[in-house]
């Protein structure tokens, strides 16, 4: 098996093939490994891709993606890119650009509120040591209380609970602005459910939304197309003459099309 970088013979091959020829077929042809086969299928060719497999390989491909990586530590990244993947895939195909920049907005605001629950639990294990610093320094005799040094230390606790207020107040102004950003997506469980409770959509309008959305309607004739072989394959399978468990021997299916057809 060929191991390293894939020639542009290579690449040629798996770009006009792509959509006739699975990964497996492709790699056992070029005598290269499936995996990265299948791998460079869909992040260089986009062919075969789910809907978060196209959102995870496209996002880092955004104009935005070094801003982030240079504004955010990698395990926020690995959120951020958690949280993009789920919502485009919510979405599906129906995002528009502005609505890319609702979402990168939303995520951000949540890594944001993120950030002030985590810098809130430092500061209170913080207080809780300078607290019990405090308590003992008191607990000596009043000749040997460093008073300078429990200033010092009631000052840091005033500072902190300080930091702790503004902190709390940031992450209540960032769950508000989430809120209002979740509204104006329609995102939210209430706004779903109701949509679907008021929706009038006549059948010209679901007629109209399948002639702009080929997609769908592609989507839809596979599933169609499917379920018919389906039906087609059970239909001869149970057209045939069938021994029961009491003996009787008769076909468990039997219409126009199948009778006197039994083996």
């Amino acid at each position: 098996m060929k191991k390293g970088r894939f020639s542009k013979k290579e690449t040629d091959y798996m770009a006009k093939h792509a959509g006739t020829l699975t990964p497996n077929q492709m790699a056992t042809k070029m005598k290269r490994d499936p995996k990265s086969v299948e791998q460079h299928v869909k992040k260089k060719l986009r062919v075969g891709l789910t809907g978060k497999e196209e959102a995870r390989f496209t996002l880092r491909e955004r104009p935005f993606w070094p801003e982030l990586v240079e504004q955010f530590t990698e395990g926020e990244l690995k959120k951020i890119e958690y949280n993009w993947i789920r919502i485009i895939d919510q979405f599906k195909t129906d995002v528009i650009p502005t609505e890319e920049m609702q979402v990168l907005d939303l995520i951000i605001l949540d890594v944001l509120a993120s950030r002030c629950l985590t810098g809130n639990k430092r500061t209170i294990e913080e207080l809780r040591i300078l607290d019990a610093t405090i308590v003992e320094e008191q607990a000596r005799d009043d000749d040997q209380i460093n008073h300078d040094y429990l200033f010092r230390l009631r000052g840091e606790r005033a500072g902190l609970r300080v930091s702790t207020d503004s902190s709390n107040k940031e992450y209540r102004e960032l769950q508000t602005k989430k809120a209002a950003l979740l509204k104006d997506m329609k995102a939210t469980r209430e706004q779903r459910v109701k949509r679907l409770e008021e929706s009038t959509q006549s059948l010209t309008g679901w007629i109209v939304h399948l002639m702009n959305n080929p997609e769908v309607v592609l989507e839809y004739g596979l599933e169609m197309e499917k379920m018919k072989l389906a039906m087609y394959s059970s239909m001869k399978k149970l057209s045939k003459w069938h021994t029961f468990e009491d003996g009787m021997v008769d076909q468990p299916f039997l219409n126009h099309q199948t009778v006197g057809k039994g083996d």
